[in-house]
């Protein structure tokens, strides 16, 4: 969002993005942009000038989430079992994933921009603030170092996507993100 802009572009940014957030999570990634823009009481070349994407209106969706999970992972860090706290925080990331339709998409990699790390702000405050949890707890064993937030996040992604239209998809994605965790062999 621009540091200034007209009174008018301000509410038709903040009116756009209440009404996108009402969309997202009664139809998911796919709401309509111009039905956004009709019940915003505004034209849809609007919304694509403060929204140039459907990504860049989805992270403007998601991004108070995304803040919160910054934040949940910044909390962690100095937890006294670092593959607990790793654990803990993704379980988080699932369970906003799959409540909050739309974010999913948001985590996962965007291949067609020319630059992903600049243009997935979202990522980004995830990657800064939990990327420190990751490494911590690989320098403990807990993980192998290969492993990157971006494998995990795309991982959580596909799961959310996967379970979207499950009855219970909360259910449904935490077991098998408790399977990608645990592993398909018994420790023996």
């Amino acid at each position: 969002m621009p540091a200034r802009r007209r009174a008018d572009a301000e509410r038709n940014y903040a009116r756009i993005l209440a009404v996108a957030e009402e969309q997202v999570a009664a139809h998911g990634v796919n709401a309509s942009l111009e039905q956004i823009a009709r019940i915003a009481g505004v034209g849809s070349a609007t919304v694509r000038r403060h929204f140039p994407t459907r990504r860049e209106l989805l992270e403007a969706v998601s991004r108070e989430r995304i803040e919160a999970l910054g934040a949940r992972a910044r909390q962690l860090i100095d937890s006294e079992d670092p593959r607990n706290a790793l654990i803990e925080w993704l379980n988080e990331v699932v369970a906003y994933s799959v409540a909050a339709r739309g974010l999913a998409a948001v985590l996962a990699p965007d291949d067609t921009a020319p630059d992903p790390a600049h243009v997935n702000s979202c990522s980004g405050i995830l990657d800064d603030a939990a990327t420190p949890l990751l490494q911590r707890a690989a320098r403990a064993g807990a993980v192998p170092a290969s492993v990157t937030l971006s494998d995990l996040l795309m991982l959580i992604a596909g799961i959310a996507m996967a379970t979207e239209h499950h009855p219970d998809a909360a259910a449904q994605a935490g077991r098998l993100f408790r399977l990608a965790v645990d592993g398909l062999s018994p420790l023996g």
